[in-house]
């Protein structure tokens, strides 16, 4: 009974202890005053200081140690801004709003746009459909007939009606209809957005159920095919062309010659070899019939396709294209990659294919959330008063529309005059004719800013990236203004404490052995040999050939200039000597040894030195100050659990 009991208290005391325990996140790090830092900020902070949580994770505990003192250190700094006030002083909030107004606008644009356009290019990218599609054009027969026709062809294929024949009989796209508007494989970013958004959302062997609209028509579309996407292969090909060595046309003697080689490979024959010996392509028949990597639909479709359907290793049968006949080996294939591989080049395909579509939709939102009114009155009043005048070039017109509005958004108003002022600083319309063409343009563009601004504005209480990258910056400039006010500008250096440090530390001011030379130049061994020998016989060097010149330099700087430094007079010449495949003589001009910087021409160096050596004895002064005032306590026994789990 007592061994019962003593187990049962054992695991309730472990309950209790493991009850007790603070989770992960609430671990306490280290101490100051009041303040605490626990892990999940460490954590943070640590990951944003390494770049990535991959590389925080490499860290040693020394490591740790040291960062947690350090940001204890910069956490005490910014705790101590607090205390000065330093988020009442008017310039350093000027600074920060400033920041906030420069930013914001381009934080909304890619939190709202950028970032899901890219995300949902990467997702639909992992995959290639086959799509084939019947386009109606409104061209001649007006948008509404277009939707009609369209319609009804989709009912037809809904009750039955065969979807490639009706491609073939209706379809406008004339490149795909005779093929029963097949228009082969597409991914994420090629097409229209609509198309591609209907066409994602359709299952293989299925028509999506509604027309959809482009800015090319009507469409039908039906997806005839899904597969994982392979972005790049490598491939080798060996073409035997239609023609024979007499410049005619001879498909059957090529078909043969094709048939034979390919036997050769199924029985063990070498591609790369038979490629070598046998291709007609000459841009690749060299290096084995390799291609290198490409794409889809960078090569005809047939060889496209009969390449893309095979593993890496395996031989084709023959292919037919215009160019001949084609056996292909895949040799490589490239990965789909990781999203922040691919991320810039999504950056680049979404703005060039998708950002300004996005970016009007946006606009278009927050016109009506914030009731965006143009003053017509107003517009009319400017146009029919601008009297030929150009924007920049009429202060008289925007004296006289100061007080009136052109807009309106939420509880904001644009003055008119204020408006006209700011389009003087715009590229896009200074110095043109102010008409009602050119006004409307401009609400559109400073409106839209207007927009974008006012919705940015909000952001810092509703989005917690965007408030830690303010708070950020906030701690930046405090800690710039705190390093101003404690280190930079308590510095203060005289002439006669710079001469000082110069006697205290002149062995760290040195300059280099030096040295001046001139040089012949030759390219064999030959010339410099018969030259040397002609110096030797008393020639005048200057007669020998054309002579550089290297004023005072680094005798350590390069080969030439240490063989002249080691000449012991100024006249001295060096035998032949051989550096990057061509000959040198080298006569000796001027040489001067190492030697001790004077005052003068230490004096930057001297001044950076001490300047820095002063900024160091501040810094740990006012370092030390505030570990006296709050007393920081290090529980470094924790460090151990940074990044696991609960």
């Amino acid at each position: 009974m007592y061994f019962k009991m003593l187990g049962l208290f054992s695991i309730i005391l472990a309950f209790v202890l493991t009850s007790c325990a603070p989770k992960q996140s609430d671990i306490v790090l280290s101490e100051f005053g009041n303040h605490k830092i626990k892990m999940k900020e460490f954590e943070n902070a640590l990951v944003k200081n390494s770049g990535s949580i991959e590389a925080a994770k490499k860290d040693s505990l020394s490591q740790l140690k040291d960062f947690l003192n350090l940001y204890t250190t910069f956490r005490m700094k910014i705790r101590d801004a607090e205390v000065r006030g330093y988020d009442q002083d008017s310039s350093l909030k000027n600074e920060l709003n400033d920041y906030k107004k420069k930013i914001a606008v381009s934080f909304l644009l890619n939190k709202e746009i950028v970032d899901p356009g890219i995300k949902d290019l990467y997702n639909k990218r992992k995959y290639e459909l086959r799509v084939s599609h019947i386009m109606i054009r409104p061209d001649t027969s007006g948008d509404a007939a277009a939707l009609k026709l369209a319609t009804s062809i989709l009912d037809s294929i809904k009750n039955g009606a065969d979807f490639a024949e009706m491609a073939k009989k209706y379809s406008d796209d004339v490149y795909s209809k005779p093929l029963g508007g097949d228009i082969y494989y597409i991914t994420g970013g090629m097409v229209p957005e609509s198309f591609e958004d209907a066409a994602y959302a359709t299952e293989p062997g299925q028509v999506y159920p509604n027309v959809v609209k482009t800015k090319f028509g009507y469409h039908i579309i039906k997806v005839t095919e899904k597969r994982k996407r392979i972005p790049e292969i490598r491939a080798s090909h060996i073409l035997i062309t239609y023609r024979n060595p007499d410049g005619k046309e001879d498909t059957a003697s090529a078909r043969a010659k094709i048939d034979s080689i390919l036997t050769k490979i199924k029985n063990g024959a070498d591609f790369a070899e038979m490629a070598k010996e046998y291709s007609q392509d000459p841009g690749s028949k060299t290096k084995g019939g390799d291609l290198g990597f490409f794409k889809r639909r960078q090569m005809v479709k047939e060889f496209d396709e009969a390449a893309f359907d095979l593993k890496v290793g395996e031989v084709s049968g023959v292919v037919k294209t215009r160019f001949g006949y084609h056996l292909i080996k895949v040799t490589d294939q490239k990965k789909y990659p990781s999203f922040d591989a691919d991320k810039e080049d999504l950056k680049k395909l979404f703005k060039e294919t998708r950002y300004q579509d996005k970016y009007n939709s946006l606009i278009a939102k927050l016109k009506t959330k914030y009731n965006f009114k143009v003053i017509g009155k107003t517009l009319d009043y400017i146009s029919s008063h601008s009297d030929s005048a150009t924007v920049g070039n009429d202060s008289a017109l925007i004296v006289n529309t100061k007080g009136m509005t052109i807009y309106t958004y939420g509880d904001n108003s644009k003055d008119a005059g204020e408006f006209l002022s700011g389009l003087e600083n715009n590229h896009e319309f200074a110095g043109k004719l102010i008409n009602l063409s050119l006004l409307k343009s401009a609400i559109d563009n400073v409106g839209n800013e207007d927009l974008l601004e006012k919705e940015a504005i909000g952001m810092e209480s509703n989005d917690s990236t965007f408030a830690a990258l303010i708070k950020d910056y906030k701690y930046g400039i405090y800690i710039f203004k705190l390093q101003t006010d404690e280190v930079w500008n308590k510095i203060n250096i005289d002439s006669t404490s710079l001469h000082k440090y110069y006697e205290d530390t002149k062995e760290d001011y040195k300059l280099p052995a030096q040295v001046s030379y001139s040089y012949l130049t030759f390219f064999s061994s030959e010339p410099a040999d018969s030259a040397y020998k002609k110096l030797e016989e008393g020639s005048g060097f200057n007669s020998i050939g054309k002579i550089s010149e290297v004023k005072l330099q680094d005798a350590s700087s390069s080969g030439l200039a240490k063989v002249a430094y080691d000449l012991e007079n100024p006249g001295d010449i060096s035998k032949p000597v051989m550096e990057n495949g061509k000959y040198y003589i080298i006569k000796l001009t001027e040489k001067q040894p190492e030697r001790l910087k004077t005052f003068s021409e230490a004096k930057a160096q001297v001044s950076s030195a001490l300047q820095d050596k002063e900024a160091n004895t501040l810094e740990n002064n006012y370092v030390q100050r505030l570990d006296n005032l709050y007393k920081p306590v290090y529980h470094y026994d924790e460090l151990s659990k940074v990044f696991k789990e609960d």
